[in-house]
């Protein structure tokens, strides 16, 4: 089986590329999710990582699941076909969640299904112009089985992630943009360059600082503020201890670019 998932590394930025553009990149039915664990895996333990960019292959970021490997699922029984789900998809958006390293998802076409859940479990978004999205289970008679129904409406609100999951419509970039799916909307040419744009001027700063800020991000969508105000006294504090804090105030009054170490 061909290598589904590109690893890329140039200076602190990573890109992670999908690689099975005849199938679209899909996310099932191949060794995607086993791929992508262990990159995850790589980059918790490279503390030179500072940023990574996911995007894919092809005309497609992805199609979600493989509909071909479906068939199978009929056949399995229903508790061995919910170890499947527990033990496979579903370990991708807890992987993305917990990783401290922001990730950038450069969406240059259809993101469908699980396609649009792997993007959801992005920080950033940006759209290529002909990207296309939809949350399109429901067309199959199934519902998102990894996670979809709790970070879409994260992102774009109740009332719109249902509409999207209850009529598996498809929109473009545009309209993604407008419902602040995506952040930006750039011309296919100038996709990954903007995206490693946003990516560098993540890596130009504090690497714990962004690390921490992000973690309190994650948490602030399901913990109450008094948690949250008390995790963030313990993370400043840490950050006032940090040396590229020191170095960063030094350099404000020194009236100079500051040098950080990480």
């Amino acid at each position: 089986m061909n290598e589904f998932l590109k690893y890329e590394q140039q200076g602190g930025i990573v890109t992670l590329t999908m690689n099975d553009p005849e199938r679209r990149n899909a996310l099932t039915g191949n060794n995607a999710v086993p791929e992508f664990l262990a990159a995850i895996d790589r980059i918790h333990a490279d503390h030179s990582v500072r940023a990574v960019i996911l995007t894919g292959s092809g005309s497609a970021f992805s199609s979600g699941g493989n509909v071909r490997d479906m068939g199978r699922y009929a056949q399995m029984q229903p508790m061995e076909l919910r170890r499947e789900y527990r033990l496979g998809i579903q370990k991708l958006p807890l992987a993305l969640f917990n990783l401290e390293v922001p990730v950038i998802a450069a969406v240059n076409g259809a993101a469908i299904g699980a396609g649009l859940d792997l993007a959801c479990m992005c920080d950033i978004r940006i759209a290529a112009q002909e990207a296309k999205f939809a949350e399109s289970f429901v067309k199959l008679g199934i519902i998102p089985g990894d996670g979809g129904a709790w970070l879409l409406p994260r992102i774009i609100g109740l009332s719109r992630a249902t509409e999207l999951t209850l009529t598996g419509q498809t929109i473009d970039a545009k309209q993604a943009q407008e419902w602040n799916l995506v952040s930006r909307v750039v011309p296919q040419a100038q996709l990954l360059e903007t995206a490693r744009s946003v990516a560098q001027s993540i890596a130009d700063n504090p690497a714990h600082a962004v690390r921490l800020a992000k973690r309190l991000l994650r948490e602030s969508l399901h913990t109450r503020l008094d948690t949250l105000l008390e995790m963030s006294a313990a993370f400043q504090v840490l950050s006032h201890q940090n040396a590229d804090h020191h170095e960063a105030v030094a350099a404000f009054v020194e009236k100079r670019p500051p040098q950080f170490h990480g």
